[in-house]
């Protein structure tokens, strides 16, 4: 079985990190697959790869073409593969109505559409959806020694907040975060971001940080929280995407308003619990290892072979 994957490449990193680690899930498994970025700002800028795509889809000639994000998906699309899977990651859900309304139009064309979670499935509205989170590498991420990863960083002795992302997308709310910050005791904690940080380095911060903080609006089913789990990291996050569902009733996590105040208790409460979870043990529970979930996948692949 041989997959293009195609996805942004507008980002430090060239292919999207979610994405690399999605495919290298599948390559662990015996798919042989290739990556293809398309670089270009808006819908203007992915369709003007359509001929270079098109070109390189037939040259190869790939069994299965897999897009990820809308934009991709659209060149996909016009490309006019043979077979193509589309995913849709959350943003692009939760956008706009406009967005919504492109999504159901170019649906119809697409042999199966992934979806991240029950959420975004319920946003749609449409049927025959797929709803696979991405998996967590438990490889790559997974629990160490907490003055190890802190020694690696260059950390000091004192409370640390790691905020869930980088600090430059209104999605994310970074805003809330140093409010509540601001509410809290400059000694009780320190809010750390993700910003511009390497993938391979996110597990020392994940085992070197008291919590994980998300004070995103809309989320698909967000990679973080499923790393940190591995990691066995405390978490405090608003309710977005499929976080309520994955952490269920692992203790010192927990799922918070966007009421500053409540976000500021659930904090202290972890702060003060002062422990480890066992969110590790509720992601092999849940099946959401990487290689369990790129099954999954290659099913939906072979659905669409097969014609059904």
């Amino acid at each position: 079985m041989k997959i293009l994957f195609i996805s942004s490449g507008n980002n430090n990193f060239g292919v999207s990190p979610v994405v690399k680690a999605q495919g290298a899930s599948l390559k662990k498994v015996g798919v042989e697959l290739e990556y293809f970025t398309v670089v270009g700002k808006g819908i203007s800028g992915y369709t003007k790869n359509i001929f270079k795509l098109r070109k390189h889809i037939k040259t190869n000639s790939f069994d299965l073409v897999h897009s990820h994000f809308f934009l991709s998906a659209v060149g996909s699309t016009l490309s006019n593969p043979q077979n193509l899977v589309v995913s849709l990651m959350g943003s692009d859900v939760y956008t706009s109505l406009i967005w919504n309304f492109l999504i159901k139009l170019f649906h119809k064309r697409w042999d199966a559409t992934i979806v991240k979670s029950e959420r975004m499935k319920d946003v749609l509205g449409l049927e025959k959806l797929y709803v696979i989170p991405n998996g967590v590498d438990m490889e790559k991420f997974y629990p160490m020694d907490k003055e190890d990863a802190r020694k690696k960083l260059g950390w000091e002795n004192k409370k640390y907040v790691l905020f869930a992302s980088g600090t430059k997308r209104p999605e994310k709310n970074y805003q809330l975060a140093l409010e509540v910050m601001k509410m809290l005791n400059e000694k009780e904690a320190e809010l750390v971001t993700l910003q511009d940080i390497p993938h391979e380095e996110i597990v020392y911060y994940l085992n070197a940080t008291d919590l994980l903080l998300m004070t995103s609006k809309y989320e698909g089913s967000p990679n973080i929280i499923k790393e940190a789990m591995a990691c066995n990291c405390p978490i405090v996050s608003t309710d977005v995407g499929d976080v309520k569902e994955i952490i269920g009733n692992t203790a010192v996590c927990f799922i918070t308003s966007v009421d500053p105040d409540d976000v500021a208790e659930k904090i202290k409460g972890a702060l003060e619990f002062g422990k480890r979870t066992k969110g590790r043990e509720r992601i092999i529970e849940l099946g959401l290892d990487s290689k369990t979930v790129a099954k999954k996948i290659i099913r939906v692949y072979q659905n669409v072979l097969n014609g059904n």
